[in-house]
């Protein structure tokens, strides 16, 4: 039993240590993907337009005439993303306060050094690596058709 534990705590560090690996922000990008998967631009629209999972048009509008009820709060998303590529949006989605202290964006990849998490949600993120690569293979199209 004593073995076990061992080898599954063994295993949390282990993964813990790769997902660490892949935020590391180097200049104002993160160039390593968060997934094994490329990002798909259709499920990262799901994504982005969700009220329940990423909540961006909570704060951002955007070209979404389907939408009601659009923030604006923050940026249009494709003016937001118009001057960045794929690792530099990486960054600002896993943490935003990195670039700006007093961003309300939340942290979407992050699970320390946050504020006021209801217990239930600690230790995990709001989107997951897949989920984020998905939105930026989404917010990139925005830039391609300028």
């Amino acid at each position: 039993m004593k073995k076990r534990i061992a080898l599954a705590s063994l295993l949390l560090v282990i993964l813990n240590f790769n997902a660490a690996n892949a935020q590391v922000i180097k200049g104002d990008s993160i160039f390593e993907s968060l997934s094994a998967e490329p990002g798909n631009p259709v499920r990262g629209r799901a994504i982005v337009v969700s009220r329940q999972t990423g909540l961006c048009l909570l704060c951002h509008n955007g070209p979404f005439p389907e939408e009601r009820f659009q923030g604006n709060l923050a940026p249009e998303l494709k003016a937001s993303v118009a001057r960045l590529n794929a690792p530099q949006l990486r960054a600002r989605i896993v943490n935003a306060a990195h670039f700006n202290p007093q961003t309300i964006m939340p942290a979407y990849y992050q699970t320390s050094h946050l504020n006021r998490v209801a217990p239930k949600f600690v230790g995990q993120t709001i989107l997951n690596g897949q989920e984020i690569e998905d939105v930026i293979a989404f917010l990139t199209t925005l830039n391609d058709s300028n």
